[in-house]
């Protein structure tokens, strides 16, 4: 299953933080040890909706999505490499966060917490919990910190 991460960025390569780019790259190349991933940044939403491939299964960010523990992303990630999801795209939203046509438009809505955390920082958290994810899944010890 490949992945692709794709963030709206109203000023592209213009994070509020450098940790923030820094830390995206960090994750980006920790989730390529366990499955292709790409990452791409657009200017606005209706960008996402172009930049959507055909088949591609779409996870918006969203507050009102649905929150699971790290094991439950680990065991959602499996099911679509059980079923053969060939690609999934994760979407984090600008400022504002998505709109009602875009949250319709996904095949699943993510929720990181009831928190509003900045998109930056949600860029992360969703990479770090992929990564963690997928050493779940590979029995790595990441996850139980041993």
């Amino acid at each position: 299953m490949r992945l692709r991460i794709a963030w709206v960025q109203a000023r592209p390569g213009k994070d509020k933080l450098p940790a923030f780019r820094e830390l995206t790259r960090e994750y980006m190349e920790r989730l390529g040890r366990y499955t292709p991933v790409e990452s791409q940044e657009l200017r606005n939403e209706a960008g996402l909706m172009k930049a959507r491939r055909e088949r591609e299964f779409l996870v918006v960010l969203d507050a009102r999505g649905r929150q699971l523990t790290s094991e439950e992303l680990a065991e959602f990630l499996q099911a679509h490499q059980v079923r053969s999801t060939e690609q999934m795209l994760f979407a984090i939203g600008g400022a504002d966060g998505f709109s009602a046509e875009a949250r319709r438009a996904a095949d699943f809505q993510l929720s990181l917490g009831p928190m509003t955390l900045p998109h930056e920082l949600a860029r992360v958290v969703l990479l770090e919990q992929l990564y963690r994810a997928f050493t779940i899944l590979k029995g790595h010890p990441y996850h139980t910190g041993h």
